[in-house]
Formats: C-alpha cells, sequence, structure tokens
C-alpha cells in the first residue's frame, strides 16, 4: 500500500528501530500528563519598550498554600519586550509536561532587570515593589487532563501596569496580567500490535501528514495537540513483513482525547 508523503518511511524506521525501543519506555510515562505551554502577550502602551525580565513560572494546585509551588521545567528565562508582543503576537516562555488535575494559581517571577524607554528615547530602570519580590500570583482555577495539550496566554497590559512616579522621571512596574487557559486542541490515545518491535502512527488530513509518533511499551501510542477534526490514522510497522493499516474517519474534539480500539498488524 502506497501512502502520500510515506515513501521513505519504512527504510528510515528499520534503522530507528533501536533508538525507538530505547526511548518508548520515556513515551509511555507521559500519556497520562497534560502539557502546558506558557506564553506571553501585551495590551500596547505609550512607550517606544518595555523589558520585563522573566525568570521562573511556577504552578500551583492547592489554594493557598505557599509550599505547593512548582517550577516548570524548560522555563526560558531572559528579557522580553513586550512591545513587540502585540496584534495577537506572543512569545513561549514554557513548554512543560504537568500532573493533570486542577491549576489553581500561577507564580510569575520577575528578575531586577525591567526597564522602560520613554517616548523621548529615554532608558529609566523600572522601580518593583518590594511585596513582588515573591512573584506575582494570577489566580486559574481551572482543570487540565492527561493527554492534553493547555496554552496559557498571560496578557500583560502595560499601560495599568507601569505608573511615572510624580515629577521624579522614575517609573513603577506593577504588573497587571489576564489569564487566558485554552486547551489546543484534542488528543488520540490507542494501542497498536505486535509489540516486539514499534510502529509508526501517522495522522493524515487528505494528502497531508498533520503529526506523527511511534508506539511504545505494549504497543501504546498517544498524539497530542491535534486540531478538531475528522482524519485518517496509518499505521506501519517497523517489520516489513507486517501489512500497514489505514483506519479512517478518526474524530478529534478540542479538550478531549479520542481512545482507539486496539489494532492488531498481520502479515
Amino acid at each position: 500500500m502506497r501512502m502520500p508523503a510515506l515513501k521513505h518511511l519504512v527504510s528510515s524506521m528499520l534503522l530507528l528501530s533501536t533508538t525507538l525501543l530505547i526511548t518508548s519506555c520515556s513515551k509511555d510515562d507521559k500519556q497520562d500528563k497534560a502539557r502546558l505551554q506558557v506564553a506571553l502577550t501585551d495590551d500596547p502602551g505609550d512607550f517606544k519598550a518595555v523589558y520585563i525580565d522573566v525568570q521562573e513560572i511556577n504552578v500551583n494546585y492547592n489554594d493557598n498554600d505557599d509550599n505547593g509551588w512548582q517550577p516548570l521545567p524548560g522555563m526560558k528565562r531572559g528579557r522580553y519586550n513586550l512591545l513587540t508582543l502585540v496584534n495577537d503576537k506572543d512569545t513561549v516562555l514554557a513548554d512543560a509536561e504537568i500532573t493533570s488535575g486542577t491549576i489553581k494559581e500561577i507564580r510569575l517571577v520577575l528578575g531586577d532587570n525591567n526597564w522602560v524607554v520613554t517616548n523621548n528615547g529615554d532608558s529609566v530602570k523600572l522601580q518593583t515593589p518590594s511585596g513582588q519580590s515573591s512573584g506575582i500570583k494570577l489566580k486559574i482555577n481551572m482543570p487540565v487532563s492527561g493527554g492534553i495539550l493547555y496554552k496559557l496566554l498571560l496578557d500583560f497590559d502595560v499601560a495599568k501596569s507601569i505608573h511615572e512616579a510624580g515629577n521624579s522621571g522614575k517609573y513603577i512596574l506593577k504588573p497587571v496580567i489576564r489569564t487566558i487557559l485554552e486547551a489546543q486542541g484534542g488528543s488520540i490515545r490507542g494501542v497498536v500490535l505486535p509489540a516486539v518491535l514499534p510502529s509508526a502512527v501517522l495522522v493524515l488530513n487528505g494528502n497531508d501528514t498533520i503529526a506523527s509518533t511511534y508506539s511504545g511499551t505494549g504497543g501504546a501510542y498517544m498524539l497530542k495537540g491535534l486540531a478538531a477534526g475528522t482524519y485518517a490514522l496509518h499505521y506501519i510497522s517497523v517489520d516489513s513483513l507486517l501489512q500497514p493499516v489505514v483506519k479512517q474517519s478518526v474524530v478529534v474534539e478540542t479538550g478531549k482525547v479520542t481512545n482507539i480500539d486496539t489494532l492488531t498488524l498481520t502479515r
């Protein structure tokens, strides 16, 4: 069976099979985790540039528990110019696997290297109230489910967050941030047998390959972050003696995991 854009896949998989077997366990461990992307965007203010020094993002699954904060791995620390993130532009600060459950709060921790560039071209260091040294806490109170990709947008309101201190020429940073947490499409989960060697699982929309993965331990696989729609699943084993299979009309819904019945490839 010939599949669009897949003509070199089987031969490539033969070379990759050893690596896939080694890494399959780590993939299986992540199937019940949610994935969270945290992105920063901006409502504009009357400045040439506003730089904020982002150092850490934490999540908390417990109400009013200062001991429950967990740092998000893979955080991209650094200074970000908020005024380049307008008109629906954003930048991803973190992309991490997290425990499913209800996220109560997010904490954004800033460093002290925050600056504003006025319309006159003056660069002024932003003063931060001492009460913000532990981070800016933002209420979320929304559930996240295993196997689903979520995006948390931090909408930083520059006009409301930066205040001039009288006629001193100094500016104070008191961040006003709106949070938007949304599921990014849905996921597909299933098992393909035999599981002695891995199989490729590809999601196609017409002739276009939308996403792909490999089965892991026990033949389990999961594909996350798929836009809602109807797809065809293509299964190709590393064992070239096993016949590929196509499963049509697989429906994906936003915020949900589509479970596929176990499929067995035969000779």
